[in-house]
């Protein structure tokens, strides 16, 4: 007997237009605020995104201060700057290049193994792979922002080197994506532009 499991329902009309459909990438913010409780919430979510052995590697920094998107701005693109300095909040999601040593927490009956198992793997291949993850992460981490009722607006036009100088100096995180978050603002949405269709995007074996 194959055991269907019964607590799979569809997302109704309501939440895929929320998530999925009707969601635009806000290119303006509303001059409310996003509060501490909402971020936690947003990462609250995002923390049960997969990964690849539960590996994890997603890191985020709230910027919500005035005095630290001043610090991020000179490192975001000339047509990225103003956003980063009139949004409410944003985030610098990263990866955390040493994620195996964290096995004990995140696969902790297999910790030796993995982390035995990584540890004897070149750099570069650990930090594609965390960079990898960290990517899938992040799209559920856009969703997560999206389901607090929150815009989100990705952009990856900046200097990593310099925000890595800037915030993560000293650590094991690297940045690879800029979010900024809130309440959408004047004109938010450019026009939605086409879909590839399926004729060309998918396959059938």
């Amino acid at each position: 007997m194959i055991d269907v499991r019964s607590d799979l329902e569809p997302l109704n009309d309501t939440g895929r237009s929320l998530l999925f459909t009707d969601a635009r990438t806000a290119n303006s913010f509303a001059d409310v605020p996003v509060s501490d409780e909402e971020l936690r919430g947003i990462w609250d979510l995002a923390k049960w995104s997969p990964s690849g052995g539960n590996g994890q590697p997603l890191r985020a920094l709230f910027i919500r201060t005035s005095e630290g998107r001043e610090r991020l701005a000179p490192h975001m693109l000339d047509s990225n700057r103003d956003k980063v300095l009139a949004s409410p909040a944003v985030a610098v999601l990263a990866y955390d290049s040493r994620f195996h040593d964290h096995f004990s927490t995140t696969f902790p009956d297999r910790a030796e193994m993995l982390a035995e198992r990584f540890g004897s793997m070149p750099d570069e291949i650990v930090e594609s792979m965390a960079e990898y993850n960290a990517a899938l992460q992040s799209g559920v981490f856009l969703l997560a922002v999206r389901a607090h009722g929150l815009a989100a607006g990705p952009m990856g036009g900046f200097d990593r080197a310099g925000v890595d100088a800037e915030f993560f100096a000293g650590t094991t995180w690297k940045s690879h994506l800029v979010v900024n978050i809130g309440h959408p603002g004047e004109n938010p949405w450019f026009d939605r532009l086409p879909r590839v269709p399926a004729e060309t995007a998918v396959a059938w074996a």
